[in-house]
């Protein structure tokens, strides 16, 4: 890794840690610079502004979550048990308090609903697809268009991970969305 990439990759770290400690709003580039060991000009060699960063970190987790979510479904041959388990994996990191703040709670405000929505689908709309593809090439799922199934189910999971993230008691709220969530992708069967 060249210094320019470790420089990037510890400004994401402290920032990523600031933003989940606090809020988005809450943290100063001062102390990301502080807390990353760098100075304000390399911050702003490497994002235009505090937003951009923002940005950045925001992709990272939404990067970390289809990885893990993919490590959970790795070598699921049953389909049932691949969108069943996704759903789950994802259910579970909804409970995160890093990726509630951050990307459940404060991007759709800074980064603004388009965008913000345009980053989810990047990286969960291909996972989705690939379950609702696989389950239709596989005899379980009625067929039909997958695009708009999918991004259908990309709202049904995001509101999911919504209203994990506003509950007063976070943990029950993600209890409450499993079998309601599975309900949904159950009613595709054939």
């Amino acid at each position: 890794m060249s210094r320019g990439e470790a420089t990037r990759v510890e400004l994401i770290r402290a920032a990523r840690e600031l933003f989940a400690e606090r809020t988005y709003a809450g943290v100063g580039t001062e102390e990301i610079v502080a807390r990353a060991g760098v100075t304000r000009g390399a911050l702003y060699h490497h994002f235009t502004d505090k937003r951009d960063l923002f940005r950045a970190v925001h992709e990272a987790i939404e990067q970390e979550l289809v990885a893990s979510i993919g490590e959970r479904i790795a070598g699921i041959e049953d389909p049932w048990q691949l969108i069943a388990t996704g759903v789950r994996a994802f259910l579970d990191a909804c409970t995160d308090p890093a990726l509630r703040r951050i990307a459940l709670i404060d991007a759709p405000v800074v980064l603004g609903w388009e965008e913000w929505r345009e980053i989810d689908a990047r990286y969960g709309l291909g996972l989705v697809e690939f379950a609702l593809r696989n389950a239709m090439d596989r005899g379980l799922f009625r067929e039909q268009p997958v695009r708009p199934l999918a991004h259908l189910g990309i709202g049904a999971m995001t509101e999911a991970a919504m209203m994990i993230a506003n509950a007063p008691d976070r943990e029950q709220a993600r209890r409450e969305a499993e079998p309601a969530l599975l309900a949904l992708f159950e009613g595709l069967r054939q």
